[in-house]
């Protein structure tokens, strides 16, 4: 077997990470590296990824259905118009992770879309801009995946100037990595390779 993958009982070689519970491999297998165009489903992911800073991503992913309850499937409009009513109802729901300039920085980011539009800009045109080209061939090992790139950097910065928060590098990367913009899946792993990138 191939260095920095794994097998389970249902004989497919994975990413190391994606094998330690049903929700990881089930993320791992259809989600993780899987190019997002949808803005909404994109929003999702800058809402997420900001969300699990500090955090395991196995948190994040057993309160997505809060998350999406929450913040009406990701609606940007109507997280936009949250009020300060909303955001302590949020606080108050063990749903989600209940920090304070999370919330907020959700309730942000989504005023954030909506002045991208009122420019001219669409928020998938603008995270998509920052993709580095597909790789030759995939990383060796799990140990080879970067925390953070040039083009992660460049989109924090790109975000940030647009009034986007809880967007640093390394959460960038991960947005980066979640929606396909690359793939991470490492060498041996069944899914290294498939999204077509």
């Amino acid at each position: 077997m191939t260095a920095g993958v794994q097998a389970i009982d249902d004989g497919r070689v994975r990413c190391p990470w994606g094998t330690s519970t049903e929700s990881y491999v089930a993320y791992h297998d259809h989600e993780w590296g899987v190019p997002e165009w949808d803005s909404r489903r994109l929003f999702e992911f800058v809402v997420l990824e900001g969300a699990q800073a500090g955090l395991s991503w196995l948190t994040i992913l057993n309160k997505r259905p809060g998350y999406r309850r929450i913040f009406h499937d990701f609606d940007v409009e109507r997280v936009a118009a949250f009020t300060d009513a909303d955001i302590e109802r949020a606080l108050g729901d063990a749903g989600i992770v209940r920090n304070r300039a999370k919330i907020l920085a959700t309730r942000d980011n989504a005023r954030a879309v909506l002045a991208l539009s009122e420019r001219g800009e669409d928020l998938d045109s603008l995270l998509w801009s920052f993709a580095p080209p597909p790789r030759d061939a995939p990383l060796t090992a799990f140990e080879d995946v970067p925390a953070t790139t040039p083009a992660s950097q460049a989109m924090a910065k790109a975000l940030r100037s647009r009034g986007f928060r809880f967007v640093g590098p390394t959460t960038c990367y991960a947005l980066m990595q979640a929606t396909g913009m690359v793939d991470d899946h490492v060498a041996g792993c069944f899914r290294a390779g498939a999204s077509g990138r």
